[in-house]
């Protein structure tokens, strides 16, 4: 048996509103009526669709490495738990020595040599068990997500992957849990890691779920480390954080583009509500932290496609680093749809 179970909220990640699920719930308890379809759409770890988990569920995500996470909690393939386990106690217990592509691009960075050596061991075993068909798609997400979770419970960083602290002592070592996932999700659930601007174009929920990047922070430059050993496919990678290319992860809702790619979006959705998460960061940290779509922009593109009311909850983000940023909100604006 593997040695520990790990809960879909085991893992540090910017802007995660698992804290926040109560609030989200009750909003839509007390003004959504008939929701069966739930789409989650800048998804991140999935902490908000796993409160929805008795609807039929749409990830979506632009980071591989959130992708392949959603699809184990929430894909609706089986799987086979005892297996899983036995694997995950197989790395637990290994000891590999032979140099890999994360030793040689990372020791002593994020993480300590021998840990890098651990992880490129595990990485490129499951490609193995999977191209053997010793595991399904499934089981393949579910041991990278166990090794995206293990590997950010050790990192050497403040919470992302812009930079590790040098000169540490690596006191903490790899260990894989078992994702406690489920079995019984819904078997017309679906998994998807596409531009959202494109992805709405061929789906339909009752109910979409929105909460895109608020700054100008990129999501795959805090991650990138994590969507590498996703990705699995070994690029070079340079500069002190070890960074790999990602123009093409770059996202326009952290740019100059952010308003007029959102009014694209909300214009396409095909649904009944819209339920978008957008703090109150206008003009509060520095120009990287201010929100890049203004409150007016807001309204006035969320009022042409239907009625708003807006809630709001008193709320301290994780946040990389230290901020002295008071007087935060998580709004929600809801919108039913014309």
């Amino acid at each position: 048996m593997a040695y520990k179970a790990s809960a879909i909220n085991n893992r540090r990640y910017l802007g995660n509103k698992y804290k926040l699920l109560p609030f989200i719930s009750k909003v839509v308890n007390e003004n959504c009526t008939n929701v069966e379809i739930f789409a989650d759409l800048f998804a991140g770890t999935g902490a908000v669709s796993s409160a929805f988990h008795d609807k039929i569920i749409i990830t979506n995500d632009l980071l591989y490495s959130n992708y392949i996470c959603n699809v184990a909690w929430f894909g609706s393939e089986q799987f086979d738990k005892e297996k899983i386990e036995s694997i995950i106690l197989e790395y637990n217990l290994s000891d590999p020595v032979e140099e890999n592509y994360m030793s040689i691009n990372f020791a002593d960075t994020f993480f300590s040599r021998k840990d890098c050596v651990k992880i490129g061991f595990v990485r490129d075993d499951i490609e193995k068990k999977f191209n053997s068909a010793i595991i399904n798609k499934r089981e393949r997400a579910l041991l990278i997500t166990s090794l995206l979770y293990a590997m950010d419970r050790i990192a050497n960083t403040c919470g992302h992957y812009d930079a590790y602290r040098q000169g540490v002592e690596y006191d903490k070592h790899l260990e894989l849990c078992y994702p406690d996932a489920s079995n019984d999700n819904n078997s017309q659930n679906k998994c998807y890691n596409m531009d959202i601007n494109r992805l709405v174009d061929d789906i339909y929920a009752d109910l979409v779920y929105l909460d895109p990047p608020y700054n100008s922070r990129q999501y795959c430059d805090a991650y990138h480390l994590l969507e590498n050993v996703a990705r699995w496919e070994k690029p070079k990678v340079k500069g002190v954080a070890r960074k790999m290319d990602r123009s093409n992860l770059k996202s326009n809702y952290c740019t100059r583009l952010a308003t007029e790619t959102f009014e694209d979006l909300i214009d396409k959705l095909n649904c009944r509500y819209i339920l978008l998460s957008y703090n109150n960061m206008s003009n509060k940290g520095n120009e990287r932290s201010n929100a890049k779509i203004s409150d007016d922009d807001i309204f006035r593109i969320l009022a042409a496609k239907g009625t708003v009311k807006i809630f709001s909850e008193a709320y301290k983000p994780f946040m990389a680093g230290k901020s002295n940023i008071r007087g935060n909100e998580e709004r929600l604006f809801l919108c039913k749809c014309k």
